[in-house]
């Protein structure tokens, strides 16, 4: 059975970088979306970047755009989420997931990884 792990998580100060890691483990993996999500206390889950797995096509929400660069390693099955310039309002636990197909929902998520980011 496939899993996803996230990792990369920390505490960092306003302005600081981190990368976070989502690796996928198991036998097949067959996805053709893969997402970083996040959500913070009190707020909705909410979509932060996106990336066709096999095309390479990215989307990014706006608050994010510019500092934030998603990127797979294909032999790795792993998606990257390169956080750069961070800021207090980021504080958040990051999950990932991935979308077998493109009618269906993201069906396959990571457990998270709490990212603080200090002002």
């Amino acid at each position: 059975q496939v899993q996803l792990a996230e990792s990369g998580g920390g505490l960092v100060q306003a302005g600081g970088s981190l990368r976070l890691s989502c690796a996928a483990s198991g036998r097949t993996f067959n996805t053709v979306v893969m997402g970083w999500f996040r959500q913070s206390p009190g707020k909705e889950r909410e979509v932060v970047a996106t990336i066709n797995w096999s095309g390479g096509t990215v989307r990014y929400t706006d608050s994010v755009k510019g500092r934030f660069t998603i990127s797979r390693d294909l032999a790795k099955n792993t998606v990257y989420l390169r956080m750069n310039n961070l800021k207090p309002e980021d504080t958040a636990i990051y999950y990932c997931a991935s979308q077998r197909d493109y009618s269906g929902p993201y069906n396959l998520w990571g457990q998270g990884t709490q990212v603080t980011v200090s002002s």
